[in-house]
């Protein structure tokens, strides 16, 4: 969920940067080379009057460059974009967080652990061993015992021979 808000928020702020500049990135890029040499000018020692020059020649590149009102006015279509790129986040990640594994997957993790433990494990070995928690450990056993792809002996359980596919 926070991988999807996340990406929800940079998204809606990358829309918002290309709506506010209008696409231009030669201009923003133009913006920066500028700002740049401002900044050596300054720390070279410049006198006042070509540093207020420079000053006011990055303003009006900037008021070319940015349009703050169309941005402003375009701010929900951002916010739209960001909250399509969260949500297609969550369908591709997040909704897998949320959902129940499946059974076939469960199962091999109990044949590894199982081929692992020389064929014979308890549900303390399943719980501590595998990503199963202890109720998803239960479910799995439960569930193979009925299919009789396992046997129980007290509180082991171990492989039926021939059941595994």
């Amino acid at each position: 969920m926070i991988l999807s808000a996340l990406v929800g928020f940079a998204a809606a702020l990358v829309a918002y940067s290309a709506i506010f500049v209008r696409g231009d990135m030669s201009g923003v890029m133009g913006y920066l080379r500028a700002r740049g040499a401002l900044r050596r000018l300054t720390e070279g020692g410049a006198d006042a009057g070509a540093v207020a020059a420079a000053h006011d020649a990055l303003r009006t590149l900037g008021t070319q460059v940015g349009d703050p009102v169309l941005a402003a006015r375009l701010i929900p279509l951002a916010l739209l974009v960001g909250l399509a790129a969260g949500y297609a986040v969550w369908r591709v990640f997040g909704r897998k967080q949320t959902q129940e594994g499946r059974p076939d997957m469960q199962e091999r993790m109990v044949y590894r652990l199982a081929w692992r433990k020389g064929g014979v494990f308890t549900l303390n070995d399943l719980a501590e061993s595998s990503p199963l928690d202890e109720t998803q450990a239960r479910a799995v056993t439960a569930r193979m015992l009925e299919l009789g792809r396992l046997t129980r002996d007290g509180e082991a359980f171990s492989v039926r021979s021939g059941s595994r596919a």
